[in-house]
């Protein structure tokens, strides 16, 4: 048997069945008919006295209607929209001279994260400098000699060389000017002679730092990641499907979903985009915007269980509270109360074929008997179930105090 056990407190439950599987006549059991018919009862059915029904803390309730909607049930994960993830790399490698932003530190966009050392920093602005003072010099001839060609003064030979001259230390400066962006050195300060072996890598965005890999001393080459940054201000929903669903699905649709340590679906997303391709496992995402109030205590890569409503039914249903409904011997019951003398209360087991389970309640489609008027445990049942397996197996085995 599969027995779902709630958490109530281990004395309680200790006490509760000790006091059923001791047996006092007037408190405790079960039918004791011999034939077939009292034996399928006496596994459904039990009596507690006030005593162990105090001790229980049971609550009851009554079935109810409401209108619940047709749902698929599917899973997913919280997504960070790909704007708003940055990698930080160290273009031209080098050793890392200065770190010390750990996961998890908030950082604005622009800010110094880390300090990379490589001597070839100190070659490029060299180079540059040589190449933009050379350059200086050139353009200044490649204008003159410009003038004088358009006098017809200087041979076109003449123009057409130093033209390329001209050209190719341009595209070089340019380079060089590049180079200069990627390693964060700025081109004015190294043109008033700021030349510098060292280099910052900066954020490319704000949000927080989910991955450092800065260690000091450590040498990084252009490929290895050495932050990675992540903005949550602007995450969404990330459902899979399955094919077989997504004909179901349309842009709008509503989306109830929970954490996966949460209970009910209490938290709100909308269908914005569904995919056109699947997969070799044939699923296929749907990107669904969250509401405003159910942002809180979202994080990137959160799993998440979702309903998706896909239709809303015009007939009322009749509903328990998810909770009351308990699973014994691989089949659901609920669990009604009768009281039966001044100081006996009976509960009896009654079998249930569950529904559509939405916001803390499930539908009842079939039961063995009508509910309208029944007491139902609506918490604690399991203690119930506890106490039946508890005096199963006293009778079966035998006992004696």
């Amino acid at each position: 048997m599969n027995f779902k056990i709630f958490k109530i407190g281990a004395v309680v439950l200790s006490m509760l069945l000790l006091l059923v599987a001791c047996g006092e006549e007037k408190n405790t059991t079960v039918n004791t008919e011999s034939n077939e018919q009292s034996e399928e009862k006496m596994a459904t059915t039990i009596s507690f006295n006030s005593s162990q029904y105090k001790l229980a803390g049971i609550q009851t309730g009554k079935v109810t209607k409401r209108n619940i909607s047709d749902v698929i049930k599917l899973n997913g994960k919280i997504e960070v929209d790909p704007t708003n993830i940055a990698v930080v790399s160290a273009q031209l490698g080098g050793y890392i001279k200065t770190a010390g932003l750990i996961v998890g530190t908030p950082v604005k966009k622009g800010q110094v994260l880390a300090t990379i050392e490589n001597i070839e920093f100190v070659n490029i602005q060299q180079d540059y400098l040589e190449s933009i003072n050379e350059f200086t010099f050139l353009e200044q001839e490649y204008q003159r000699q410009k003038q004088l060609r358009d006098e017809d003064i200087n041979s076109k030979k003449t123009f057409q060389k130093i033209s390329s001259q001209y050209n190719i230390l341009k595209g070089k400066v340019n380079a060089l000017e590049q180079k200069l962006a990627l390693i964060g050195v700025n081109k004015q300060r190294l043109k008033n002679g700021a030349v510098s072996r060292t280099a910052n890598l900066y954020a490319p965005i704000s949000g927080y730092i989910k991955t450092s890999n800065a260690v000091v001393g450590n040498y990084v080459s252009p490929t290895n990641t050495v932050f990675e940054i992540i903005n949550t201000d602007k995450v969404h929903l990330e459902l899979s499907a399955y094919e077989s669903s997504v004909g179901q699905l349309t842009i709008g649709q509503k989306v109830h979903f929970s954490l996966a340590n949460e209970t009910d679906f209490n938290r709100i997303a909308t269908i914005e985009q569904i995919g056109k391709a699947s997969g070799s496992d044939r699923v296929i995402i749907v990107h669904c915007k969250i509401d405003k109030n159910s942002l809180k205590g979202l994080l990137p890569e959160m799993y998440i269980k979702s309903q998706v409503e896909i239709s809303t039914n015009t007939n009322m249903q009749t509903v328990i509270p998810s909770v009351a409904i308990v699973e014994y011997d691989n089949k659901d019951y609920i669990i009604s109360e009768e009281k039966t003398s001044e100081d006996d209360i009976d509960f009896n087991l009654i079998a249930i074929k569950k529904g559509v389970e939405q916001d803390g309640y499930t539908a009842i489609e079939v039961s063995e008997k009508p509910l309208d008027n029944l007491n139902i445990i609506t918490q604690n049942a399991y203690t119930v179930v506890s106490a039946l397996k508890n005096s199963q197996e006293g009778d079966e085995g035998g006992h004696g105090h």
